[in-house]
């Protein structure tokens, strides 16, 4: 009979609560088994075959073990021991999972429970029509390249962005209406109406100036490859709201 006390390495303590927990799926468990740690059997005319590693959180190791065990099993679970905030909570992580085709576990070592987190087999993320839309009508609009993949924490050149700032360029000569602008923002009147950087100061009636603010954050992004007026008409323009959606992000 197999020592399932904890003490040689910290995995042993989940060990007896999955046992259990697959004996009453009627599968016949035995641990250490050509290095994995548990296989599981349940007899039949084809024996339907259970790898099970444990670890005591959720890693990449441990994805990387279940990879590795996918080709010779019938169904892989990854256990860890659970917890009330930690990664095994992380829907992101069941996702992950059921993406790879594992079952997750969170394993309560001391009340020898077990919680079934994701289920294995086949997944396929709902798609999401709407951050689909986002993310192709943002990289249509989008001028050239402007900026680099994996910035963070800073200001994203998104299209509406360019589109202030081609209006902005322009109005560094003399105030404009937003007909004058609309060869280089067709939403100019938008744009202008609810002046999101604060770059926009009303003159008179339809007349719009460019403020200090505009002054500066014309100054500040001139370096950045792509701020200039365009040579042609931009694609149809995205609202402000597109664009705080999309540097805000819109979930899965």
């Amino acid at each position: 009979m197999p020592n399932t006390k904890p003490g040689r390495t910290p995995e042993t303590s989940l060990y007896a609560a999955v046992k259990a927990h697959l004996e009453r799926l009627s599968y016949e468990a035995k641990g250490e088994v050509c290095g994995c740690d548990i296989v599981a059997v349940r007899p039949g005319e084809a024996p339907f075959l259970v790898i099970t590693e444990l670890k005591l959180g959720l890693t990449l190791e441990l994805i990387l073990q279940g990879v590795d065990r996918l080709a010779a099993a019938d169904e892989v679970w990854l256990a860890v021991r659970a917890t009330r905030r930690g990664r095994d909570r992380d829907g992101r992580a069941h996702k992950l999972c059921r993406l790879l085709g594992f079952g997750l576990l969170a394993v309560d070592p001391g009340r020898r429970s077990v919680e079934v987190l994701a289920e294995p087999g086949p997944y396929r993320p709902r798609t999401n029509a709407k951050r689909r839309s986002l993310l192709l009508n943002e990289h249509q609009r989008r001028r050239g390249d402007p900026t680099v993949g994996g910035a963070s924490r800073q200001p994203v050149m998104t299209a509406y962005r360019q589109r202030a700032l081609a209006c902005a360029e322009l109005m560094r000569e003399r105030p404009r209406r937003p007909r004058d602008l609309l060869e280089v923002a067709p939403d100019a009147a938008g744009i202008l109406l609810r002046n999101v950087y604060g770059w926009f100061e009303r003159e008179s009636r339809g007349i719009y100036r460019l403020s200090r603010a505009g002054e500066a954050g014309l100054l500040h992004w001139t370096e950045v490859d792509g701020a200039s007026v365009p040579d042609a008409a931009p694609p149809p323009a995205a609202t402000a709201d597109t664009e705080m959606a999309f540097t805000k992000g819109v979930s899965g």
